[in-house]
C-alpha cells in the first residue's frame, strides 16, 4: 500500500517535496508514478520512475522544475517540487506497478494508488 504525503500550501515559486512510501512492500521492485487531478479536470501523469532500471520521464508542463528519485533505503519516491506556479494546485496521486512502464501517462498501467496529496500554489 502506498501513502503519498508533503502536500501543502505554498507561494508562486516556492517548493514541496512529496513523498510516497510503503508499508510492507520494498519499493524498488516497482515502477512509480505520480498523477494530480485539479478540480474539474481529469487525473495527469506528472511523472514516474522505472523499475529496475530507474528511467524517469516527466510531462512536458513540469519539465526542469519537478525531479522524480527513489529513496531505497527509505522505501520512498520523491517528487521534488520547484519554481510551483497556481496551475500546478491539485491533488497528488502515487500510483504502482510491479512491470516496466510503456504507456506511463496511462492510469490504467497502475496496479495500486496511494491516497492524494493536497499541494495549493497561491498567487
Amino acid at each position: 500500500q502506498l501513502q503519498a504525503s508533503g502536500g501543502g500550501l505554498v507561494q508562486t515559486g516556492g517548493s514541496l517535496r512529496l513523498s510516497c512510501a510503503a508499508s510492507g512492500e520494498s519499493l524498488n521492485r516497482y515502477s512509480i508514478g505520480w498523477f494530480r487531478q485539479a478540480p474539474g479536470k481529469e487525473r495527469e501523469a506528472v511523472s514516474c520512475i522505472n523499475k529496475g532500471n530507474d528511467v524517469t520521464e516527466y510531462a512536458e508542463s513540469v519539465k526542469g522544475r519537478f525531479t522524480i528519485s527513489r529513496d531505497n533505503a527509505k522505501n520512498t519516491v520523491y517528487l521534488q517540487m520547484n519554481g510551483l506556479r497556481p496551475e500546478d494546485t491539485a491533488v497528488y496521486y502515487c500510483a504502482g506497478t510491479g512491470f516496466d512502464l510503456r504507456s506511463w501517462v496511462i492510469p490504467t498501467e497502475y496496479d495500486f494508488w496511494g491516497q492524494g496529496t493536497l499541494v495549493t500554489v497561491s498567487s
